[in-house]
């Protein structure tokens, strides 16, 4: 076999492998009963498809570097051609990273006995599916963000909805009587991962075709029709199950065939990863475009430098980053879903908390697609911006919307011994590493100190140059924010709250250190990361230690009109605390006559007749 031939089989079977290792770790976590059967079996086709994957990705890696490097495997350069490749090469870098996370995985899978272990097993999972993602066709487009984005969350969707219709069409009458419930989940959660495939799917195929005629009159075309067809067939499987045989899955014969059907959508998709693969291996009708001329600002970020910012360009300009759009969409998508749930069963839920979670989830998207993400990327002023606002803004309407009280109140608690979303996200608000972070102390610590290790560590430059660590620094301000505004105005369960007058004294200590690092910023004439600001190239705006003092400024008066509305919160929240104290004792005095009243006046007529008797 061509060695280009054996480089496209063995990305087919090593995505497979990866897919049955997702699916497995995904039955033992959500699908099926900790220790049963068939979770003890799904741990075992863990066990072997993680180091299946690990053996093919090790061979996918050698291969692909002869291929690249033209050095036959036999070769007596070979050895040294290889230790190149993967300490020199981006290429090969990824391919190395992605070998050692399935060595990882397949390590972790040994060790799997509950669910808690498999939800640990899948960090090396997500490694190696992260790195992945910058080896394909879209590593190499114009909007590299955007193509590597959508690229890890097709991989992400295309594994999941593999791997758990193939673990449970494997599991077969190891299922039991727990086939219905097995059933059901696995039915949903492969929707969604259907939904993350087809999103996705569309956004790489407008990368990297020039229009629908490509489907018929391109190679790379007709294999993406090729394979828009098997998932069709696995879809409409997938959509007959859920009206034919789901309703009537206690019956034995029915569970059966439902074995069959999910046999025969486990083969559609494999044919659909095996399409991939080749798709990999083929030219696409955009191809990679090399710039002759690169500007320094797409030398350093990977687009041109945007327009003189304004208020128009600020709220006008929009750059999709698919991952960060794809899970805020679908979190205010379930948000409403939950409280409408509540409603058809007659509960009760604030509309004004619709309304907020609405409005954080808005201004999370425009910070993330929009202008201070654009502008972040190549003024400090920006990023302090953006930065202010995902730390200070977004969370308290995030936060007054209490997702987690409303998750806990609508999401149903499974009675089987499994663990659902609702178990899994109590697990995680009661575990002791939530308790420490939404600690009013490490709250408020967290919230102001996390300034100073960020921008003043290699933390920064690490968020500005890599993608993946801007996504951490979103998710992890975001969460600092969060955890604050829930400690001093929140309902969401976690901290143990202080009194209110301590509230106020967390509050304005920390943006009183918030102050002193925007001053300290406003007064500095070193520049942070100079090599990235420095060198950005601007005919606009002032010079880079200019705009790092107007983000100090920036730090210093933002902070002012949420520090006003939290202030505000918690004044509001204690004059509540104490009427409803009032309304409680005024309760309690009708019921007893005033009987405390009573005993605090005879403690004051015995203090007096001692006076008298001195």
């Amino acid at each position: 076999m061509p060695p280009e031939s054996a480089v496209t089989v063995l990305a087919a079977l090593r995505d497979i492998a990866l897919s049955l290792t997702v699916g497995s770790f995904a039955v033992v976590i959500a699908l099926t009963v900790p220790g049963s059967r068939a979770s003890a079996r799904a741990a075992t086709i863990g066990r072997y498809a993680s180091g299946a994957w690990a053996v093919l990705a090790v061979a996918y890696l050698l291969v692909q570097a002869s291929v690249i490097t033209l050095v036959p495997l036999g070769d007596p350069a070979y050895g040294a051609t290889l230790g190149q490749f993967i300490t020199r090469i981006d290429l090969g870098q990824a391919y190395l990273q992605m070998a050692i996370a399935a060595v990882l995985a397949s390590m972790a899978a040994a060790l799997i006995r509950t669910p808690v272990h498999a939800a640990w097993a899948m960090a090396p999972v997500a490694w190696g599916v992260g790195w992945q993602a910058v080896t394909g066709h879209a590593a190499g487009a114009t909007d590299h963000h955007l193509a590597v984005s959508a690229l890890a969350l097709h991989l992400v969707g295309a594994s999941v909805w593999l791997g758990i219709v193939a673990v449970v069409s494997m599991l077969g009458s190891s299922l039991g009587d727990d086939a219905p419930n097995v059933a059901r989940r696995m039915s949903r959660l492969a929707a969604w991962a259907a939904v993350a495939v087809v999103v996705s799917g569309v956004l790489n195929a407008a990368l990297r075709m020039t229009g629908p005629a490509d489907l018929v009159t391109t190679t790379y075309g007709r294999l993406l029709l090729a394979k828009l067809v098997a998932m069709g067939a696995a879809m409409a499987l997938a959509g007959w199950h859920r009206r034919a045989t789901l309703p009537r899955m206690k019956d034995a014969a029915v569970r059966r065939l439902f074995v069959r059907v999910m046999a025969v959508d486990a083969a559609a998709l494999i044919v659909v990863t095996a399409l991939a693969a080749m798709l990999a291996s083929s030219a696409p009708p955009v191809p990679s475009v090399v710039v002759t001329d690169p500007t320094p600002a797409f030398l350093l970020t990977g687009y041109e430098l945007p327009p003189a910012p304004t208020v128009v360009t600020w709220f006008a300009l929009w750059r999709l980053e698919v991952l960060s759009a794809f899970v805020l969409v679908v979190m205010g998508f379930l948000y409403l879903r939950w409280s409408a749930r509540l409603r058809r069963r007659g509960d009760a839920w604030p509309w004004y908390r619709d309304v907020s979670w609405i409005l954080g989830i808005s201004t999370m998207l425009w910070i993330t697609q929009s202008g201070p993400s654009i502008y972040g990327m190549v003024t400090f002023s920006g990023h302090m911006i953006q930065h202010m606002l995902l730390v200070m803004v977004a969370p308290i309407p995030l936060t007054l919307a209490a997702p987690v009280t409303l998750a806990l109140r609508a999401l149903p608690a499974r009675t089987d011994g499994s663990r659902g979303p609702r178990e899994w996200l109590r697990g995680l608000v009661e575990s002791r590493w939530v308790r420490f972070f939404a600690n009013p102390i490490v709250a408020a610590v967290n919230f102001a100190g996390s300034l100073v290790v960020f921008y003043y560590s290699p933390l920064f430059e690490f968020a500005l140059s890599n993608h993946v660590g801007h996504l951490w620094m979103v998710l992890h301000f975001t969460l600092a924010g969060y955890f604050f505004a829930n400690a001093l105005v929140g309902i969401d369960p976690g901290p143990t709250r202080p009194g209110h007058p301590m509230r106020l004294v967390l509050l304005f200590a920390t943006m009183a250190f918030h102050a002193f690092f925007g001053v300290s910023l406003a007064t500095s004439e070193v520049l942070l990361v100079p090599e990235w600001f420095g060198l950005m190239g601007r005919p606009w705006g002032p010079d880079a230690i200019t705009d790092q003092q107007w983000g100090g400024e920036i730090a210093w008066g933002i902070g002012e009109l949420p520090v006003l509305a939290l202030a505000i919160g918690v004044a509001v929240a204690w004059r509540r605390a104490d009427a409803k104290e009032s309304r409680r004792r005024d309760r309690q005095a009708d019921r007893d006559d005033d009987a405390e009243l009573k005993r605090y006046n005879a403690m004051l007529g015995r203090i007096a007749e001692g006076d008298k008797d001195r």
